[in-house]
């Protein structure tokens, strides 16, 4: 797979608002397949399959611990993706990893 086939695969799967949804919720951390399913009104079949397209995607990670799987944000990758897709399109702006929009980060100038 190219580069630009990875790509366009990770923005497939950006292009659904639950999937997206999914990723924000992912931001406090791993989560348990069932307790994202919790957080929508759809089934939890529906939310296993954005999930499965969020990992083929390269967006999230999971892991067993017993019987559940838990799924993690891969910031990386997420940030890799969008940050060539910036560069490409927006060459003559830098992207920072910590921007003042960013939760936690403070903006320049700030103590």
């Amino acid at each position: 797979m190219t580069e630009a086939q990875d790509e366009a695969g990770a923005f497939r799967a950006l292009a659904d608002p639950t999937r997206r949804q999914i990723l924000e919720d992912l931001r406090g951390g791993e989560l348990a397949a069932g307790e994202i399913a919790a957080r929508f009104a759809i089934s939890a079949p529906s939310i296993s399959r954005h999930l499965g397209v969020l990992k083929g995607a390269g967006l999230v990670t999971e892991r067993r611990e017993g019987n559940r799987i838990l799924y993690a944000l891969a910031e990386d990758r997420l940030a890799t993706c969008i940050g060539r897709f910036l560069s490409a399109v927006c060459p003559e702006q830098i992207v920072l990893r910590h921007t003042k929009w960013r939760p936690g980060a403070q903006s320049e100038g700030s103590s």
